[in-house]
């Protein structure tokens, strides 16, 4: 009995020490240690929907400083690191419709090429060339449902939703090396 008891806690005492290899999401990070300013340049904004550039910069951004590790400067020049990137696309597209077969739910999409540089060892340490994100909205009866600059025009909080979810998506993958 002694002899099992003791086996137990030798046991538990290697599991403990070992660990279980599980850590949590987001708290991490993949950039090096000496990277502290971050460079992120206002966006190009290769879209037809006006202000998307300013409001994709403005939410990664804010993102990055939510995580409270680096300093944010919104230029290239006196940083460490550099983030840029060019949203490419935007669609609108129907994913759920009436007995009137009218759309009544969409799908939003905004794609974007992203890329973080280390300015110290002159090197891209990620990249997304074709980094996407998806979101559906309702939209109201009186929007002009095909054409994307119209819809954003009458909803700027999907606009912003979808800043604000493509920015957390972007600096997670950064951070956690996706």
């Amino acid at each position: 009995m002694k002899t099992r008891v003791s086996l137990v806690a030798l046991l538990l005492g290697i599991l403990a020490q070992s660990g279980c290899g599980y850590s949590l999401a987001g708290r991490g990070s993949f950039l090096p240690a000496y990277i502290k300013r971050i460079g992120i340049p206002l966006f190009t904004n290769a879209t037809t929907v006006f202000d998307l550039d300013r409001r994709v910069t403005d939410k990664v951004r804010a993102e990055f400083i939510g995580r409270g590790k680096w300093t944010i400067i919104p230029d290239q020049t006196g940083v460490d690191g550099l983030l840029s990137g060019t949203i490419t696309g935007v669609s609108l597209t129907p994913v759920a419709f009436n007995q009137q077969q009218q759309a009544t739910r969409y799908a939003l999409a905004m794609t974007g090429s992203v890329e973080f540089k280390d300015l110290q060892a002159n090197k891209v340490i990620w990249s997304n060339p074709g980094m996407a994100y998806r979101e559906e909205f309702d939209v109201p009866a009186s929007a002009n449902t095909l054409d994307t600059t119209t819809y954003f025009g009458q909803d700027a909080n999907a606009l912003d939703r979808l800043s604000n979810e493509f920015a957390r998506a972007l600096v997670s993958a950064i951070l956690e090396a996706f």
